[in-house]
């Protein structure tokens, strides 16, 4: 009886607290799923299910309301919830298949209009009094999945994935429309015995009129739950691994594992997937008696508008919250309808206007928005023009390039320039897979690597705005392509087999097995960057650089030799594939299970730390260029990159070529005395977080971005107007181990002194006699008069002997440590480089200030982020920088573009320095290093959709 009452109780609160409770546990089952073991949780879900159904029954000792159609019915129920289930899995996770849910509601309405209209019928005959719920207007549900389907479509989804997001809701439609049947039908005795529910002219068994008490609802629970967690259990066992080996890491839980953090992110997956299971038991109860109460289509919409809120949750855009309300009001309206119909009420006259005003929005909507898309298509393509050819002429010293006029400043010119080229960029980028795919083979004349198609689909979800722009990834494996596979992948054992100062990944059967080395942070950091999209990944070994600087350098002969294997035929032959096995190959036998590296007794890493390495460090420049000259005094190609006599940077790529650029040999503390230096001169798959471009590491996005190692507090920022009108620095004297009195030839200290210097400098002058007729010439003026634009001081002094530390101290006025949040007080933000890239830049970049970087070091944005648009670049040279601040804090003009660049560079950073950006690229390097180490790259790749 405690139970009836319970039910009864259950049936008497307010739809809208029961439809409550439900969206809340389905929004926490899409939101704590862990993909790898999605089954798993689902049986330990139907599991609980089932417990509570034979507790229940226990208790009140009644005789269980059964018969064997029933039974056979919920059995069926029960199997195509797994079937349901096994197809979200194999697509990867309820966010791949949110657009598919789109279409539940009307599925459902669709199937019970035509699988199940005979049998309504021969209810209708019999005089059956429990009829269902009644249905509300059939326009409200098609406004509602189309607005849905708006928000949630995925244009970029493989035809593998639409087939199993049909399938799954054709499955999870049918399941709901059966157990709705279920729960308001009884069999009659004659009709029960083992012999099916399914009569001999293949309609369902006749049904008689009979009230649907509260143990026919928790028979029908038990029995569903029973199958269901029994398939999902066979499921498991067929599809996912149960192996503890897996590591992953989750940021927010950061500082809760404790000093083990391996073991304790893997207490916290299970306390997770416990969770999950928990609340997908009680989402399963919440749905059988909702759907005995208000009927399938409701359900529907409940999974429907938890994957509207979780799509808003990762992806908020107007446009999407606009449509997802749409979706939700045209829902709310048909459940309010059919709930009237059902207690024999009309529609009141506010839902009439409610209805009307629904259908005019949704009209008007939907013509935008079709109208938008087919504008969209007619776009067309353009490419960019090629860049201009180097002149590699030295016979006398090069010159900077000339500006195009004298009517408007150098600095107005490149900024005009680099703004029209990115927005031609961002303009061209693919619009769809197909429209990827084509740009790809056009690009690289490569067919894309294996799994393309997964990482789009990852990358439209992310909302990635560049989606064609991963240059930098093929320039740095391209050189791998011309060695044998087999000989990368023994490289990459060979290096993580002896103490070489690196973080070593295994990766086995879709997840991370094993990581050692490196700090703990950065073990974290690139275990959590991959764990959503490991799943997708071949069996391989990683070899992450754990030094700041740089690893490998190739001689240019061998170099060349590997280049011109590489295009002349391991490349060419890949792209003549017409039909590439979009699938990697199964795990080499050279390859461990995955627990431990292979140990080697010797290394072909010879470290030079604190030695001079310039020399090894151009080994792989042409011997044409500048940098390979017999002349110690070779001077630097400044044509190929300055601008005018003050040399504005015009091609930051060619500014950062060490090839064209002697002079940082005695200017740049890299190749001074670095403060670690570990290098081999063979081809080894080393990643590193940045290089300098004469090195062949393979870039990776720095997991100090993602783990936030310098965070960015909005709180303490400053609008423009309340900002001193200054170029601010503070940092340490890193870049370079100082050494009988090498700092005078590192970059950090040249910087610091030079725009501290009482010396002379050069800005430009408009010595036009009116505004209509301006002319900028060089004028040179006292430095010092300048001073007050500049804050630029040494707050640390280290990396040095005591005599050079003292010297240092002497020579340069100290300033007193400050906080990193104290920098958003200044307009302009100066970034350096230091032993490597700098790790402040972008919480510079995301502030509210007008960044200035001088930088060498090349990273993984090097394609997303463009100078005069995003960033101002200085050089080393250091004659513009005097100017390059005087523009925009003296001059009118520069006045007004200073702050509107720091604006557009904070927005731009914000859309594309995230760390869905960064896992997004390294989703796609990993794909494009499996596919280099596999045996049959030649053979593998995605051909398209």
């Amino acid at each position: 009886m405690r139970f009836s009452k319970s039910i009864s109780a259950h049936n008497e609160a307010s739809s809208s607290l029961l439809a409550t409770g439900l969206i809340v546990c389905s929004i926490l089952t899409t939101f704590g799923a862990l993909s790898a073991h999605s089954l798993a949780t689902n049986a330990g879900s139907w599991a609980l299910v089932w417990i509570y159904s034979k507790v229940k029954g226990h208790r009140e000792g009644s005789p269980v309301i059964d018969n064997a159609p029933r039974r056979k019915l919920c059995w069926a129920v029960g199997l195509l919830f797994v079937l349901s289930q096994v197809c979200e899995r194999a697509v990867g996770g309820g966010e791949a298949l949110a657009w598919a849910k789109a279409f539940l509601p009307v599925t459902v309405l669709l199937l019970q209009a035509l699988g199940l209209k005979s049998n309504t019928a021969q209810n209708a005959d019999l005089g059956a009094k429990d009829e269902g719920p009644r249905r509300g207007p059939k326009a409200l549900i098609l406004i509602a999945t189309a607005a849905a389907f708006t928000v949630l479509v995925q244009p970029s989804a493989s035809p593998p994935s639409i087939a199993l997001g049909l399938c799954f809701v054709l499955l999870s439609s049918l399941a709901y429309s059966l157990l709705e049947e279920a729960l308001h039908a009884s069999w009659d005795d004659r009709s029960t015995s083992d012999g099916g529910f399914v009569s001999a002219d293949g309609s369902l068994m006749r049904l008689r009129p009979s009230p649907t008490s509260s143990k026919v609802l928790l028979t029908s629970l038990g029995h569903v739950s029973g199958v269901a967690s029994i398939g999902s259990a066979l499921g498991v066992l067929a599809f996912e691994s149960m192996r503890q080996d897996g590591i992953s890491f989750q940021r927010e839980f950061d500082g809760l594992t404790g000093s083990d953090w391996k073991k304790g992110q893997w207490v916290l997956n299970v306390a997770q997937g416990v969770a999950v299971a928990l609340a997908g038991a009680v989402k399963g109860v919440l749905m059988v008696i909702m759907i005995r109460r208000n009927g399938a289509v409701p359900v529907g919409f409940i999974d429907l508008g938890a994957a509207l809120f979780s799509n808003l949750a990762t992806t908020m855009s107007i446009a999407a919250a606009f449509f997802s309300l749409l979706s939700t009001s045209s829902a709310w309206l048909y459940v309010a309808e059919s709930t009237a119909a059902a207690a024999g009420r009309g529609s009141s006259r506010r839902r009439i206007r409610l209805k009307q005003l629904v259908s005019v929005v949704a009209l008007v909507s939907f013509v935008m928005f079709a109208l938008g898309t087919v504008r969209q298509s007619y776009f067309v393509r353009s490419d960019p023009a090629p860049p201009p050819p180097i002149d590699r002429a030295f016979d006398r010293a090069p010159e900077p390039k000339k500006p195009a006029d004298t009517r408007s400043h150098p600095i107005y010119q490149l900024i005009n320039t680099a703004e029209k080229d990115f927005e031609a960029v961002k303009g061209r980028q693919s619009k769809s897979l197909a429209e990827a795919v084509a740009e790809y083979r056009r690009r690289y004349r490569l067919p894309p690597p294996p799994n393309f198609d997964k990482w789009y689909e990852f990358a439209k979800k992310k909302d990635v705005q560049l989606i064609d722009e991963f240059d930098a990834i093929y320039h740095s494996l391209q050189p791998f392509w011309g060695l044998d596979p087999a000989t990368i992948r023994a490289r990459g054992a060979e290096a993580l087999g002896f103490d070489n100062a690196l973080l070593g990944m295994a990766i086995r059967r879709g997840q991370a097995t094993l990581v050692e080395g490196g700090g703990e942070w950065q073990q974290k950091a690139i275990v959590g960057m991959i764990q959503d999209f490991v799943i997708h990944l071949p069996d391989m070994d990683l070899a992450f650089n754990s030094h700041d600087e740089p690893r490998v350098v190739v001689p240019h002969d061998d170099l060349s030799r590997l280049l011109g294997i590489a295009k002349g035929r391991t490349m060419p032959e890949a792209y003549s594939n017409p039909s590439p096995q979009n699938s990697f190959s199964s795990r080499p036998k050279y390859l461990t299970n995955g627990e431990s590296f292979r140990q080697f007794k010797v290394t072909r890493f010879n470290r030079y730390a604190h030695q001079p390495t310039w020399l090894p460090s151009r080994l792989s420049c042409a011997p044409d260029t500048p940098a390979r000259s017999l002349r110690d005094d070779a001077p630097d190609d400044v044509s190929a990159w300055a601008l005018g006599e003050l040399g504005f940077i015009y091609n930051s790529t060619a500014y950062t070529d060490v090839c064209l650029s002697p002079s940082f040999r005695e200017s740049f503390g890299f190749f001074d005395r670095p403060n670690a230096f570990d290098v081999v001169h063979d081809l080894f798959p080393i990643f590193s977080q940045s290089k300098v471009s004469s090195f062949q590491d393979i870039l990776y996005p720095s997991p100090w971005y993602w783990y936030g190692k310098v965070k960015y507090d909005e709180g303490k920022d400053y609008d423009w107007e309340k900002k001193e009108s200054k170029l601010y620095w503070r940092g340490s004297t890193t870049g370079g181990f100082s050494r009988d009195g090498g700092w005078r030839r590192q970059h950090r200290q040249q910087v610091v002194s030079h725009i501290n210097a009482l010396d002379h400098a050069d800005i430009m002058h408009n010595q036009g006699r009116s505004a209509t007729s301006a002319d900028w010439q060089t004028r040179r003026v006292k430095r010092h008069d300048y001073a007050g634009l500049f804050d630029v001081r040494f707050s640390h002094i280290g990396q040095c002997d005591p005599g050079d530390c003292d010297a240092q101290r002497e020579f340069f006025s100290v300033a007193k440590t400050a906080d990193q949040q104290d920098a958003w007080r200044w307009r302009f933000l100066l970034d350096m480089d230091g032993n490597a890239f700098s790790g402040r830049f972008y919480a510079f970049l995301k502030s509210r200030s007008l960044v200035y970087k001088m930088a060498i070091f090349r990273e993984w944005h090097q394609d997303w982020l463009k100078p005069w648009v995003h960033y101002i670049p200085l050089s080393l040279r250091g004659d513009e920088h005097v100017e390059s601040v005087r523009y925009f804090a003296g001059e009118d003009e520069g006045k007004a573009q200073a702050p509107r660049l720091g604006v557009q560079g904070r927005e731009w950073a914000n859309r594309v320095l995230r760390n869905e950006d960064i896992e997004v690229w390294f989703f796609r390097l990993l794909l494009e290093y499996g596919r280099v180490i596999d045996d049959n790259r030649e053979k593998i790749g995605y051909a398209g959709p």
